[in-house]
């Protein structure tokens, strides 16, 4: 094959870059089979028409206009390595002319889950707390040092959302023997029951569950859905984990009823980030902090270029890509996370 009539892919993988998505041998097999043109992702229609017009795959997720999908008669995906699904194309246009939309964000639902479950450790058997109070000379020892904690073998457990996440949560879970229930409205019950937990309503989910998990994504419906009230119904001492969007949550009302006593947490998301030096949350006690490093292991980002090199194989054969998640049409419009600033 000439490089003339190797298929083009236009690159704009920002905030993430190539060499940290893909390992040495997957890049230099990515160059070997694509032409690639490195690109400013919010000036992806200056490229100029001869680009535009062969490019057949999009790495990354910039802003794209109708006028200038319109330019791209031979565009077949968008691989979005950022990973959230963000409001900033036409979805419809691309459905319409069957172009994918798909992500890499399944390589860190595993990660993000194993993480979930040592702040669900920690909160229950208070070891971060444990730890400082040893370094600094004030630990408690045996059973004195054991008061509030309680085991996560088989307690209640409710979780909210069950996509990719939720069930890599639901797995790492699965050796605890709990009686886990899940509230997630896009989903068949039968579904979650062929994963082994219960389907419930957001307030059976709240009020009877020992540990929270909430792992939802983002949508224009479900903005601040859990605040003040949904928090007054958790059991007292209760342990709520935040690892989704912190969009989910009115923070300012997790961070009162934390400090009330009346429920315990832990977050790995925040409304704004990196968090301001000021910020109450950092010495709230009850409260265990994590700076948005839950999935972001180099093993994670280096499976995302092995997912979309074997997608846009598949894709150059005729096929469907099957390793990344594909955007659904009656789903994507509605996404409202926000773009990722960091590795």
């Amino acid at each position: 094959m000439t490089t003339e009539s190797m298929p083009l892919a236009i690159c704009a993988p920002q905030p993430r870059s190539l060499e940290l998505i893909f390992t040495k041998d997957a890049l230099s097999l990515l160059h070997s089979k694509y032409r690639l043109v490195e690109a400013d992702p919010d000036n992806i229609a200056g490229l100029g028409d001869a680009v535009l017009g062969e490019a057949r795959y999009i790495i990354g997720q910039p802003p794209l206009s109708k006028e200038t999908l319109d330019r791209m008669p031979q565009l077949r995906c968008v691989l979005n390595v950022e990973s959230n699904l963000i409001n900033n194309m036409p979805y419809e246009v691309l459905f319409e002319r069957g172009i994918h939309v798909v992500t890499t964000g399944l390589v860190f639902a595993e990660p993000v889950a194993e993480i979930g479950l040592g702040f669900a450790l920690s909160l229950a058997r208070g070891i971060a707390d444990a730890d400082l109070d040893f370094r600094e000379g004030r630990e408690l020892w045996g059973g004195d040092g054991n008061a509030g904690a309680r085991l996560i073998s088989g307690s209640d457990i409710g979780i909210v959302g069950f996509g990719d996440l939720g069930k890599a949560l639901n797995r790492v879970l699965s050796g605890f023997r709990a009686n886990i229930k899940v509230f997630d409205p896009w989903m068949p019950p039968s579904i979650l029951r062929e994963h082994g937990v219960q389907p419930a309503g957001l307030d059976e989910v709240l009020s009877g569950s020992d540990f929270v998990f909430v792992v939802a994504s983002v949508t224009s419906e479900n903005r601040g859905f859990l605040g003040a009230d949904a928090f007054a119904r958790m059991r007292k001492g209760a342990a709520f984990i935040l690892l989704s969007r912190a969009d989910v949550v009115d923070f300012d009302a997790l961070m009162a009823a934390v400090a009330s006593g009346h429920i315990v947490a832990a977050s790995d998301v925040y409304p704004e980030e990196p968090l301001g030096k000021d910020h109450p949350v950092r010495k709230l006690k009850g409260f265990l902090r994590s700076a948005h490093r839950a999935g972001a292991l180099d093993s994670a980002f280096k499976k995302m270029g092995d997912m979309v090199l074997e997608d846009m194989d598949l894709m150059d054969r005729g096929l469907p890509p099957m390793r990344c998640k594909r955007a659904e049409r009656e789903t994507v419009s509605r996404m409202r996370s926000k773009p990722v600033t960091r590795n």
